[in-house]
Formats: C-alpha cells, sequence, structure tokens
C-alpha cells in the first residue's frame, strides 16, 4: 500500500505518485457519471449567509473528475460556476502587474528554459544596482506599482544577497509619483534562513513554480544543477513559511507532462499547505511552455489547446475558489479575455521577459526567457480590461496592512475583504488615470470610476473614497483601506 499523507513534508508522501495515477483512474471510470458530476458541482457553489459567501472548493479527487468529464453541458455548467465564484471572491477587480528580470546567468541545465547553461547562444546579463534603478524607472513610468523580480539560479553571480540588495534599491526609489509598493519574488528554491532574509527585507510573495510534479520527468527535464533535487525543489513552501513568509505562490508549466496529471499534484500541493500550515496558495500561476532561444515546444508532447486550458483555469477557480491566479502575457489577448473570465485574477501587462529589457529594444536573440505573446503597452492593457468592465488594480494595500497569510484567507472567505479591495482598486486607478494614462483611457477610466462608486455598499466607505479620490486629482498619493 502505498503512502499519501497531505500532513507529510516530505514530497514523496504528500505529492504521491500512486495517489495521482490511483486518482486518474477513477476519474476516467466516473468522467461520465452525471449523478456523481451534479453532487461534486453541488458541494462546490458558493453558499451565501449573513456572515459572508463561503465555498467549500473540491479535493483532487473531486476535481480530477470534472477535469475528465466530456460532457459539453456539464463543462458549460463548470465554467458559469467558476465564473459565479469569480464574481463572488474577486468581483470584477484584475491586479495588475510586471515581471522584472535581473539576470539570466544559471547553473541548471532546465531542458526547456534558453537560461540553461550550456546555451552558448544567449547572451549573459546581470543589472548592476544602476541598471536595476533605470528599469524600475522605467516602469514607474509607465504606472507600475507591483513587481514580479526573476533571476537564474546561479550561487555565484546571483547570490541572496544580491538579490536583497536588488529588492533594496526597488523599494528606495521615488520618482516622480511613481513607487514600488510590493515585490514579489520568482527565484529558486533555498534554506530557510534565506527566506527570513526575504522576508525582513519586505517581500511580498514568495513564488515557485514547480515545472512538473511527475517525479521521473522532473529528473530528466533537470538533469544537471541544483535544481535537479525534486524533493529539495517541492518542499521549498514549506521552508518559506517556516522562514516565515506566509503568501506563496504555486505553478506548473502546462505541456512539459500530461496535463491531468499535473492538474491533480498541483491541488494536492495546495491541500498539504492547507493541512499543514493552515492556509493554502497565495497564487497559483498558469504558464504554458513557450518558444524561446534554444527551445522549441514541439519538442515537448505534451501541449494543450486552449479549450483545454480554459477548462482548467476554471477548475482551479473553482477547487480554490480564495486563492488569486495569475496569467501572464505568455498567452494571447483572446486567451486571456476567456480566462480572466473564469477565474484568473492577476495579469501582467507591458512586460518585457528579458534582462533589462524596459530600457533596450528586445531582439529575438537577445535575452529572453519566453516570447510574449500578448504585447500591447499597459495603457492599452488598462483600456482593454476597462471596455470589457473590469477594474484594473494596482493596489498593494493587503500586504503593507498585514492582511497575508491566515488573516487574508479568512477576510476572503467571510467576504469582508471585499469592503477593502473595492475602494483600494478605484484609488489606485486613479492614481494611473492622473499619473500616466492616455486621454482615451482617462476618459473610459474616470466613467469606470463614477459607476463603480456606487457599488461599494457601506455609505462611510463609499464617502471616504470619495475624498481620497478628489485628493489623488489634487496630487497626494497613496490611500488604502
Amino acid at each position: 500500500m502505498y503512502k499519501y499523507d497531505p500532513k507529510s513534508l516530505c514530497a514523496d508522501e504528500f505529492i504521491n505518485h500512486e495517489e495521482i495515477l490511483e486518482t486518474l483512474r477513477y476519474a476516467d471510470e466516473n468522467k461520465d457519471n452525471v449523478e456523481l458530476i451534479d453532487q461534486i458541482l453541488e458541494k462546490a457553489r458558493p453558499r451565501f449567509t449573513e456572515k459572508g459567501t463561503f465555498c467549500t472548493g473540491l479535493t483532487h479527487r473531486e476535481a480530477s473528475v470534472l477535469l475528465a468529464c466530456t460532457i459539453p453541458e456539464k463543462i458549460q455548467e463548470m465554467y458559469s460556476l467558476a465564473e459565479e465564484i469569480k464574481r463572488a471572491f474577486y468581483g470584477n477587480r484584475i491586479v495588475i502587474f510586471a515581471p522584472l528580470y535581473l539576470s539570466n546567468y544559471c547553473v541548471n541545465g532546465c531542458l526547456y528554459c534558453p537560461y540553461h547553461m550550456k546555451n552558448k547562444h544567449i547572451p549573459r546579463k546581470k543589472l548592476t544596482q544602476e541598471e536595476v534603478k533605470a528599469e524600475v524607472i522605467a516602469l514607474q513610468d509607465m504606472g507600475h506599482k507591483r513587481l514580479a523580480i526573476e533571476s537564474g539560479e546561479d550561487p555565484k553571480m546571483n547570490p541572496i544577497e544580491y538579490i536583497l540588495e536588488c529588492i533594496d534599491t526597488i523599494y528606495s526609489i521615488k520618482h516622480k509619483n511613481g513607487a514600488i509598493r510590493r515585490v514579489n519574488v520568482n527565484i529558486a528554491a533555498t534554506t530557510v534562513e534565506n527566506y527570513r532574509k526575504l522576508k525582513e527585507a519586505g517581500i511580498g510573495t514568495y513564488i515557485l513554480f514547480q515545472e512538473t510534479y511527475h517525479k521521473e520527468s522532473y529528473l530528466t527535464l533537470h538533469p544537471t544543477g541544483p535544481k535537479h533535487d525534486y524533493n529539495y525543489h517541492t518542499e521549498a513552501m514549506d521552508r518559506a513559511m517556516e522562514g516565515g513568509i506566509d503568501d506563496v505562490g504555486l505553478g506548473v508549466l502546462f505541456g512539459l507532462e500530461l496535463y491531468r496529471y499535473e492538474f491533480a499534484g498541483l491541488l494536492m500541493h495546495a491541500e498539504h499547505l492547507e493541512a499543514v500550515h493552515g492556509v493554502g496558495p497565495h497564487t497559483i500561476s498558469v504558464p504554458r511552455i513557450k518558444r524561446a532561444d534554444d527551445i522549441d515546444p514541439s519538442t515537448f508532447d505534451n501541449g494543450i489547446d486552449d479549450d483545454t486550458f480554459a477548462k482548467i483555469c476554471a477548475l482551479i477557480r473553482i477547487a480554490v475558489p480564495y486563492t488569486g491566479m495569475i496569467i501572464s502575457s505568455r498567452e494571447t489577448q483572446a486567451v486571456r479575455e476567456k480566462v480572466i473570465r473564469l477565474g484568473v485574477s492577476q495579469i501582467s501587462g507591458g512586460s518585457r521577459t528579458s534582462v533589462g529589457g524596459y530600457q533596450e529594444e528586445e531582439r529575438p536573440t537577445d535575452t529572453e526567457q519566453f516570447d510574449v505573446s500578448d504585447q500591447r503597452t499597459l495603457d492599452e492593457v488598462v483600456h482593454w480590461l476597462m471596455e470589457m468592465g473590469y477594474i484594473p488594480s494596482f493596489c498593494t494595500a493587503c500586504y503593507r496592512e498585514g492582511r497575508t497569510g491566515d488573516r487574508f484567507m479568512s477576510l476572503c472567505k467571510s467576504g469582508q475583504i471585499q469592503n477593502c479591495c473595492h475602494p483600494n482598486a478605484l484609488m489606485t486607478l486613479k492614481e494611473y488615470l492622473v499619473d500616466y494614462a492616455s486621454q482615451e483611457t482617462k476618459e473610459i477610466g474616470e466613467a469606470l470610476i463614477q459607476a463603480e462608486l456606487k457599488n461599494i455598499p457601506r455609505e462611510r466607505v463609499r464617502e471616504i473614497c470619495k475624498d481620497h479620490l478628489e485628493k489623488i486629482q489634487e496630487g497626494i498619493r497613496d490611500f488604502r483601506f
């Protein structure tokens, strides 16, 4: 009998291969079992009470049954339920961020990443602190307030001291009305001590993609370098939480392995964090493998089409209803438009995936980590979101007000977080409109803010928000609930 234990701190036990295979067999046996599917969907529906809106979510087995389902009308029910849950907890707000690549020096041999150490085509680059400053000013001039810093793994070129120095530089830059108010970190798995240092540096969320939960495939795809250690990598979130980082972000790179296996593993990881730490992942990212220098996605035969991708996004929203979901500029405008409706709550805008890309013109063979499919400017992305009725949010208030980890989740689960998020989104959008937006974007944005003010349920909060909006117009910045 295999050992599956979500409370274990051993990766082979909380992401158990045999449990995933048994889950997939169970899902195949029940994929068109209408009675069971209806029971699962009913369990997942929001419950509206006087104390707030509640969802139970789904187990990895229950969600895997829905993923295997081939009945068109049931799939449409899933989409409708995902939309309902998305509206209940995230309203019509979409958080905006940008990646900032610090260095592409890397000692790993990952077969799907152009940063792998054997790639001699790509020029290696590491930003100096002056170059970091220039990149941040360029991002501030676009209107960004939230960054996700990225770096290859190289203990000599990119030690933790370098990352910490970059974070300090980023937070220190106040340019015109610009300021980066939240730095999320996506760097290689590290020690508890280093996670404590990141926490002390004031980071927001620590993000680490698993790439694949299939251990045998993982070892093949990571033949050399410290990332080859599957268990050390997979257990990183537990060390991060031990180090005091209570907001962590999961993700797999869809296309490396069979998507149903990855989907089950991803949800098992979320269940593990909930079981051990009392709070699941703050975010889940859903990247798909894309073409890059020295990387041809066609060599990986597990790619998924857009419809399957949309179904995965919808079911993640249903299974882990309180968790933020992130989609990057890897995806096209059309794909992003579809999955935002189904559950995505954060997107990047005006992104560059090369080291120094915000100051320099990118070339196809330069330092990009992957091809960007959505190449619109931030202003174009903001305008597009508002045309669809969404509020582009540059809010970072929860982190700075201590609403993280289990405190954030308790507020989210009760629905109380919306009393903060909605007015904060409007105020940060107002900042963007006044400081950075084109005239057309300003016009649609001002109309949206006036309409959305009416949707703030508490009169006292609404009046305070109106007052803050007027002060933002006069030049005062950084109000938050």
